[in-house]
């Protein structure tokens, strides 16, 4: 069995072909580092709402310009994203040799139409992927809870879109799945499809390749000789540049296995043992927060909502802060602001709670 299953590992050695274990590692190295970082961002933003909460509510945009700058060093300067260059593979485009010397160098960067195209697939995709998830939770509870007149045409519209998006979503896996089964058997050139869409497939680094990028290292490095102030000053800056890129791509490599670390702590799973392990009583209510202290948001009325200041309808409390607001006004506010009116407190659709009287 084992010499059937050698060409698994092996076979792709005298092409240069990556193992289908390594393609999928490195596809879920950048998958492990979004929600780490996105941990990060909710800890800053709940230390301190008003200084960090802006890296909660635009965490999607600044998460994809900060992938976007790295995702293009990585490309043009050695043919390969990130988590490939992590694991020692390198784009070509489809149609070059394999391995027999008519390959570009890794070093010469991937050329610019598919420079493009590969980013294309690889920061605005997830991005607009991140976004249509989102969108899809929404419209699901919004049809929950009636949010929208039972005959508005808005509510037929999306209705018909959130029946349609697990078959379409279900049609995109099966896709990706069948290119990885094919990519096994060697009847397929790249294991998804969105490589095939840019142009390019994965190959593993060469001697070659290493050698060439060890000799752009050193370049980088020696000192040139300067004629004027200004090749001096752009020298200065363009090894400023460099020598920030490599401080970069280190700590990101030492850094990465740090995130995953985080990603697994933070998992669902594992909050749900260490909660059962470390279950405390709940404490009482703070002092602060008597009647003749409550904060000026506040009204002096407990039964009246604190956003619009009316005796309050269908009872919603949030999770992250637990106040009480009319249903609507909790559910806009957070919807528009991702964050506790009163508090501050980075909020979410799924933190909002429903209470319920004995009288109803």
């Amino acid at each position: 069995m084992a010499e059937h299953g050698a060409h698994l590992t092996t076979a792709s050695a005298t092409d240069n072909r990556p193992s289908i274990f390594e393609v999928v590692a490195q596809d879920s190295l950048m998958s492990a580092v979004r929600p780490a970082l996105q941990h990060v961002a909710k800890v800053f933003a709940e230390s301190n709402p008003a200084r960090y909460g802006i890296l909660w509510r635009w965490f999607d945009e600044i998460y994809t310009l900060l992938d976007l700058f790295l995702q293009q060093h990585y490309l043009s300067k050695v043919s390969a994203s990130f988590s490939e260059n992590f694991y020692g593979l390198k784009r070509v485009v489809l149609g070059t040799g394999n391995g027999d010397g008519t390959q570009r160098l890794a070093s010469a960067g991937l050329p610019r139409v598919y420079c493009w195209k590969s980013l294309l697939f690889l920061v605005l995709l997830p991005y607009l992927r991140a976004k249509l998830e989102k969108l899809v939770s929404r419209l699901r509870e919004e049809d929950e809870y009636s949010i929208h007149p039972p005959s508005s045409s808005w509510k037929k519209f999306y209705k018909a879109f959130l029946a349609a998006y697990p078959f379409v979503n279900m049609a995109w896996e099966g896709w990706i799945l069948s290119q990885q089964l094919s990519y096994i058997l060697g009847t397929a050139r790249h294991h998804s499809p969105l490589l095939g869409l840019a142009g390019v497939r994965l190959v593993r680094l060469t001697q070659e390749d290493l050698l060439a990028l060890e000799e752009k290292g050193d370049g980088e490095t020696t000192v040139q000789p300067i004629v004027s102030i200004h090749k001096r000053l752009k020298s200065a800056f363009k090894k400023a540049a460099g020598g920030a890129a490599i401080s970069i791509s280190t700590g990101l490599s030492v850094g990465v296995f740090f995130l995953q670390f985080l990603d697994w702590w933070y998992s669902s799973e594992n909050q749900e043992t260490l909660k059962s392990l470390m279950a405390l009583p709940t404490p009482p209510a703070p002092a602060h927060f008597t009647q003749d202290t409550y904060s000026p948001l506040l009204p002096k009325l407990k039964t009246v909502c604190p956003l619009c200041r009316k005796i309050r309808v269908n009872d919603t409390a949030l999770a992250t802060s637990g106040y009480v607001f009319c249903y609507r006004c909790a559910y806009f506010y957070v919807k528009h602001h991702q964050r506790c009116p009163v508090t501050g407190y980075p909020t979410e659709m799924q933190h909002l709670i429903k209470l319920y009287s004995p009288e109803s």
